[in-house]
């Protein structure tokens, strides 16, 4: 359920309660348009018959999570690329490596 408190140049000032026992949020309701990115999550609102200034909510379309991704783990030394098969590739074209090939 949310509640319409003003409008101004940003949109719609509302309060909502998701439900019975959650906390009271404050928001801005902006329509969607064309070409703009979605911030924050899609709703659909139908007005209540008994009040005017209520409506009843429904999410179509959730936000994003805004938490950061968690970071790689640290490596000690470049990306391993390299395959098995790629390996033999190589040693089949340019030879096996050795002790001795490596000090030239």
């Amino acid at each position: 359920m949310a509640a319409v408190c003003g409008k101004d140049e940003r949109g719609l000032h509302v309060l909502r309660r998701r439900s019975e026992d959650g906390p009271i949020e404050a928001g801005i309701l902006q329509p969607l348009a064309e070409g703009k990115p979605i911030t924050g999550e899609v709703v659909s609102m139908k007005q209540r018959n008994d009040v005017p200034f209520l409506f009843d909510v429904k999410t179509e379309l959730a936000a994003p999570e805004l938490a950061a991704p968690e970071p790689a783990a640290p490596s000690t030394g470049p990306a391993q690329v390299a395959t098995d098969s790629y390996r033999r590739g190589w040693d089949a074209i340019w030879g096996r490596r050795t002790r001795s090939n490596l000090r030239n």
